[in-house]
């Protein structure tokens, strides 16, 4: 299994994108659908998280404000987290960690930490030395952030509905230093 970066503007390498989008896509829908809190509800439509991929993270790569992630192996798409770097002025060293994501098929496998280890080396390249997420509050996920040198800085009650939008979630804020 590789971890690829994209770096490069989707309009520099049309035919790349549209073809991992169109994965990265199905692994939103099949994410939000098992009930990752990632920021959408129930039902996601694959049209939704097309347009997703497309309009909003394209859009944010072109502009240098985001690293896209993706873990492949054997041309599938298995995973991808993304690192926001477009911070306010006086946080020009943190990056932030967003969407993380594994198809629920490709689980319990190391993909997710080979995601998480490439956007901290990723951080580090771009020069950031602080990098922060948040998560839902006993989220299966957060050992794994605590396993790569995440420790957790707090916790707000009722912070989001879950995907199925049957209650609210805490969150939990972490953060790296590099």
């Amino acid at each position: 299994m590789q971890v690829q970066v994209i770096k490069a503007a989707p309009n520099d390498k049309p035919d790349l994108w549209l073809a991992q989008s169109r994965s990265l896509a199905q692994i939103l829908v099949d994410s939000v659908a098992a009930g990752a809190a990632i920021g959408f509800m129930q039902p996601l439509s694959l049209e939704a998280a097309q347009a997703f991929w497309r309009d909003t993270v394209a859009l944010s790569v072109i502009q240098g404000e985001r690293d896209v992630l993706i873990a492949v192996e054997n041309n599938t798409v298995l995973g991808t987290v993304q690192l926001v770097g477009n911070m306010p002025p006086n946080q020009p060293h943190r990056a932030e960690i967003a969407k993380m994501m594994v198809a629920p098929e490709a689980r319990r496998k190391g993909i997710g930490r080979a995601l998480m280890h490439a956007a901290l080396r990723t951080a580090k390249g771009n020069g950031k030395t602080l990098v922060t997420l948040d998560t839902r509050t006993g989220d299966v996920a957060a050992p794994l952030y605590a396993s790569v040198g995440f420790k957790v800085a707090g916790s707000i009650p009722d912070f989001a509905y879950d995907a199925d939008g049957q209650a609210l979630h805490g969150t939990t804020y972490m953060y790296c230093k590099l």
